[in-house]
């Protein structure tokens, strides 16, 4: 087929295609010797929307040249390296649009209060692990930080969980204040954090300002967004029903030796256990309550459970259709909301 028709089928444009054969990456099937006009066959659709892919996630053509030569395990490495290489490109990039941005608004900050820059990292790596990327609610990748005179909280959810960890900064907070910050960014400060002895937060009008000691400043997008009304949610919880006091280390490495996707947990005579794929661990701890199992996603509550803070754990439960809250107080709280899921049997 003709060189324009190739094109339109494989969404590239004709001069695409001569640029692509001039590169030694697409040739065409046939060269008319006289005119010069390029032909191609059906068969080189694939490569061609290959190419079209590749180019689309940035891909240098060398790479592509490597690409159609090497094995499924090899190209898929390079497309793994490829993503990788723009996701940091992406960051830096917002960060320098988050700095610029902020510059337009000198002046207008409000100093917050100062923490810890070790112990703020910490917290923000273990909010993180509840943010979720979701295009239809972007919302849901960030964390939500409130400062009173008395504390600073970060909250983070993605729907099947939900947790606040809080400090207590050295000196009461200067003002009262609230906004929702950019996960990404977030992330993307914690190691300049934990090198920083101390770190004060400033509110300006996009950005949350975290100022470290050698005068160094990370802008932190604010979201427009909304964020879930966590303190309804946790307003209108029932009472609890049932108290398991257990061993973190205990917990989670039974968990990490664990093969199903759904795992239980059990309160039987006041003794609570795991339930696992082929085996009952017996939980070095304490239970309250009547007889119980509730039914976890592994991938919810592994992660909430592994966070915690210190080796001692409090999972308070409220039956097998509401948030179990997973707590634990040492260097500050942390408390976790988890949704139960259904019985894998049933």
């Amino acid at each position: 087929m003709s060189i324009g028709a190739f094109a339109k089928l494989a969404g590239l444009t004709a001069s695409a295609l001569r640029f692509y054969d001039d590169a030694g990456l697409l040739r065409p099937e046939q060269v008319d010797p006289l005119t010069g006009y390029r032909f191609y066959s059906e068969s080189q659709l694939v490569r061609a929307t290959r190419l079209r892919h590749l180019r689309e996630i940035g891909m240098p053509l060398p790479t592509i040249g490597r690409f159609f030569t090497a094995g499924a395990q090899e190209a898929a490495r390079l497309i793994d390296d490829q993503v990788a290489k723009v996701a940091v490109e992406a960051t830096g990039i917002r960060q320098a649009a988050a700095t610029l941005k902020a510059s337009l608004g000198e002046g207008a900050c409000l100093s917050l209060c100062v923490l810890p820059g070790p112990v703020l990292a910490a917290a923000v790596d273990q909010v993180l692990a509840t943010t979720i990327h979701d295009p239809e609610i972007p919302v849901l990748g960030g964390v939500r930080l409130e400062a009173d005179p008395d504390a600073i909280s970060l909250t983070a959810t993605d729907r099947y969980r939900l947790t606040t960890r809080t400090l207590v900064p050295s000196q009461p907070s200067a003002a009262s204040w609230a906004g929702t910050l950019a996960g990404d960014d977030l992330q993307a400060t914690t190691s300049r954090l934990r090198r920083s002895l101390t770190v004060t937060l400033e509110a300006g009008e996009r950005t949350l300002d975290l100022r470290t000691v050698d005068g160094a400043v990370v802008h932190c997008r604010l979201l427009t967004e909304v964020f879930p009304d966590d303190r309804r949610l946790i307003g209108a919880l029932p009472p609890l029903t049932h108290r398991v006091t257990v061993e973190k280390q205990q917990v989670v490495k039974a968990l990490e030796q664990q093969a199903s996707e759904k795992v239980g947990l059990r309160v039987a005579g006041g003794r609570p256990s795991l339930l696992l794929a082929d085996d009952v661990v017996e939980l070095d701890g304490t239970a309250t309550g009547p007889d119980l199992t509730l039914w976890f996603e592994l991938t919810t509550v592994y992660p909430a459970l592994s966070h915690a803070l210190g080796n001692d754990l409090m999972l308070d439960l409220r039956g097998p259709e509401h948030p179990a809250t997973v707590r634990s107080a040492d260097d500050g709280d942390l408390t976790t909301l988890i949704m139960p899921c259904r019985n894998p049997a049933s």
